[in-house]
């Protein structure tokens, strides 16, 4: 009887919202007409493909074939900073969209959305989550976070947090270093343009700990392997690496 009033309730506010205060998909301009659609109607959402089975056991890099997931060429030559990293899906369509929604049109609120879509997809994976005591969100500079007025990994991070009941620390990693975007620059010029950015306040924290490190987007991973690397010589005992997609 209660949950039947609710949905009653919910159904005539959502029609007063439609009637006074219409709002439409931002990425494909159809009304959002159901309650729990905001920003991105719930047809894009599912348009979202969830990664593919096959990828990299270690830099978690998808594999074009059909094939059981195995190391990569270059993670059998050289194993990166990190032990593991997994990803939502790739970087195109819907997935891309709503990620460049999200960054540059200051939809803060979908990184809890896109926290509640990884985790749905992940969230048996022991692998990832196995002993992980802490998860930290790759930051941003103050001067960039001004500007954009979130951290975009931060969102991200602080809902797969309560949902995993991980503890949470935005600031043990922070980058000290404003340096140019990775987007503006060539796949060989990254690595060095990350090197030194970013440095662990409070070593203490991730001493002997398994850190869990996300960030949205993997390209060539210059980034995450950077802090990766930081914290590891800072102590941490393991560092696994989770974004939202892979480019």
């Amino acid at each position: 009887m209660i949950s039947s009033l609710r949905e009653k309730i919910s159904s005539f506010a959502k029609l007063a919202e439609l009637i006074f205060f219409p709002s439409f998909c931002e990425l494909c301009s159809s009304l959002l007409e159901f309650p729990e659609e905001r920003i991105i109607c719930r047809s894009c959402w599912e348009k979202m493909i969830s990664l593919p089975s096959s990828y990299c056991l270690c830099c978690g890099r998808f594999f074009g074939a059909s094939v059981e997931p195995h190391l990569c060429q270059e993670c059998v030559q050289k194993r990166p900073s990190f032990t593991s990293h997994r990803s939502f899906g790739r970087y195109t369509g819907k997935l891309k969209d709503a990620i460049l929604l999200y960054k540059y049109r200051r939809f803060q609120v979908l990184g809890r959305d896109f926290a509640r879509l990884m985790h749905r997809t992940l969230r048996r994976e022991e692998s990832i989550w196995w002993e992980v005591s802490v998860i930290i969100p790759v930051p941003l500079h103050k001067k960039r976070k001004k500007e954009r007025g979130f951290n975009q990994a931060q969102c991200i991070a602080e809902e797969l947090a309560r949902l995993k009941r991980i503890e949470l620390d935005e600031g043990v990693l922070v980058k000290v270093k404003n340096v140019l975007p990775q987007t503006l620059l060539e796949i060989g010029e990254r690595e060095k343009n990350v090197s030194g950015a970013f440095r662990v306040v409070g070593e203490e924290k991730i001493k002997g700990k398994i850190v869990l490190l996300v960030d949205d987007v993997y390209t060539t991973g210059s980034t995450v392997k950077e802090c990766s690397l930081v914290l590891r010589e800072a102590g941490a005992k393991e560092v696994r690496v989770l974004t939202l997609a892979q480019a």
